[in-house]
């Protein structure tokens, strides 16, 4: 089966039990494209991803996968379906070594295609593979987490703060490897992460929230050349 082409969010409302974190969320992600989601701690980044994957709980509006509403859809049929998702908190198999976790998460295709894919990604990952998960600095939990959803082979990609506690080249290393699967792979991408530079480096297009509320969504040159004020206002961000 074909991995997902598009996700759609319209006009979501999401939360956990009787809260309410967003509303009025509306933007489509087509396959090959590259989004932010900016804002500051509570704005509801997360919980935006959140809802598409089935982690929190969509209240109001809809999410469309090629079309097709969420609702009533399973976590693991949406995965299945070529939504991928590297949550906060790097999700690895602590006990499994580098190359047992990227195995467990294939997803099609062969186990040699998805190791090298794996390991031309992150070569680092190739020099630790006999190592176990525990074994790992901050970092390469990260990048094996990351290997982990490409190998599942996705359409679309949610990534929800990959760079956090990362040191500054690590960090680099990390968003270097992402930008080629975006590019090498054709794998639509949605970025949330609390470092505003590389997100408006990274992506095509920007959704901004403010108190749970869409302020921006669009093209990140016209938020640049247009609406600075936007950032300045919702995160405090006075030049871009």
């Amino acid at each position: 089966m074909a991995a997902v082409q598009s996700i759609e969010y319209r006009g979501v409302a999401a939360g956990y039990g009787q809260t309410r974190a967003v509303s009025g969320v509306s933007f489509t992600v087509n396959k090959g494209e590259r989004w932010g989601v900016l804002g500051r701690n509570g704005a509801g980044k997360t919980t935006t991803l959140a809802a598409a994957v089935g982690l929190s709980d969509l209240q109001d509006g809809d999410v469309l996968l090629d079309g097709q509403s969420v609702r009533g859809m399973p976590s693991y049929q949406r995965a299945r379906a070529g939504l991928g998702y590297v949550p906060q908190g790097r999700d690895i198999f602590g006990s499994l070594t580098v190359e047992e976790n990227i195995i467990s998460a294939i997803r099609g295709g062969t186990t040699a295609d998805a190791l090298d894919t794996a390991y031309t990604l992150f070569p680092r990952l190739k020099e630790r593979r006999r190592n176990g998960g525990t074994q790992l600095s901050g970092g390469e939990q990260q990048m094996l987490a990351i290997a982990r959803a490409v190998v599942t082979r996705p359409g679309i990609l949610l990534l929800d703060e990959p760079l956090e506690g990362l040191a500054p080249k690590v960090r680099q290393e990390v968003m270097d490897a992402i930008t080629r699967m975006a590019a090498e792979l054709g794998v639509g991408c949605v970025l949330v992460e609390q470092y505003v530079d590389v997100v408006l480096g990274f992506c095509e297009y920007v959704v901004v929230l403010e108190s749970g509320q869409v302020v921006y969504a669009g093209r990140t040159d016209t938020l640049r050349q247009e609406h600075a004020h936007v950032l300045e206002n919702a995160i405090g961000l006075r030049k871009i």
